[in-house]
């Protein structure tokens, strides 16, 4: 998907790029395959903020993703739409039945191309096969971490995972992050690339786009008072005189928050950059 850059005729669309939905396809959602969703205001119970910087933003609706891919069998691509939900493109597939549901598209794919689900499938990009199926050095996407829970690693736009070689019942698998961890065998994922790889070079133009999405402005911690942050207050322009914290005084800079003690420890070969 090809982007497209806007001349400076207004001060919002200076420096605005955005992609040009060559590849979308000019239909409305299936109504079938969607369901309302609320909007997140980022309040507890009660009512207190709960997470910071989150609320308004346009209504969506909420595409329902088979993560899964169960049933077996050739499916045929329909439509490639988008999603305000993810940063990935999703694409309409129906079986021979009938039967209709949306996956994570792929890079490649087009309407009118064929998908196979199964341990038949053939190693190539779109199919969904057992990990232990695919040939070693693919590039993978929506993997899953657990036999039929549903894929939950690299599902975002431009994303892939490379398979490294096979022992025993594991797999070994380079995450995007660098990180090399093993997975069983039998979970499945999808072969290929996640599509539209251009949505990192988007920029938005303006604060107001950001606030379509979701997004409230953010205050820098020293520019607060002392009772709302740790790094707030000092006499005129100070930048914190602490470590880099959050409002609850968590560190965020090289603070390790992963448990030493966590049970899948074991499974990570070799730590993310």
């Amino acid at each position: 998907m090809g982007l497209k850059v806007f001349n400076p005729v207004t001060p919002g669309q200076r420096g605005k790029i955005l992609l040009d939905f060559s590849e979308i396809t000019k239909v409305a959602p299936d109504r079938k395959l969607t369901h309302g969703r609320k909007r997140i205001s980022a309040r507890d119970a009660v009512g207190r903020i709960s997470v910071r910087r989150r609320g308004g933003g346009v209504k969506r609706k909420y595409r329902i993703i088979d993560f899964k891919r169960t049933k077996n069998g050739t499916a045929l691509v329909k439509t490639i739409e988008y999603d305000p939900n993810r940063s990935a493109n999703i694409a309409k597939i129906c079986y021979p039945d009938g039967e209709k549901k949306y996956i994570i598209a792929p890079e490649g794919i087009r309407p009118g191309n064929q998908l196979h689900n199964g341990a038949d499938a053939k190693s190539v990009p779109g199919n969904c096969l057992p990990i232990e199926k695919i040939n070693v050095g693919s590039f993978i996407h929506n993997i899953e971490l657990h036999p039929g829970k549903g894929a939950q690693l690299v599902r975002s736009a431009g994303s892939f995972a490379k398979l490294l070689g096979r022992d025993g019942k594991y797999v070994s698998i380079e995450m995007p992050s660098g990180e090399v961890r093993l997975i069983l065998g039998k979970c499945v994922a999808t072969v290929g690339e996640v599509g539209n790889k251009d949505f990192k070079n988007i920029a938005s133009g303006k604060a107001g786009r950001t606030r379509w999405r979701g997004r409230r402005p953010k205050v820098r911690g020293v520019a607060m008072n002392p009772v709302d942050h740790p790094m707030g207050g000092g006499e005129g322009r100070t930048s914190g005189g602490r470590h880099p914290c959050s409002p609850t005084g968590q560190l965020a800079k090289g603070y390790k928050t992963r448990n030493k003690s966590k049970y899948s420890n074991r499974m990570i070969l070799r730590k993310r950059k």
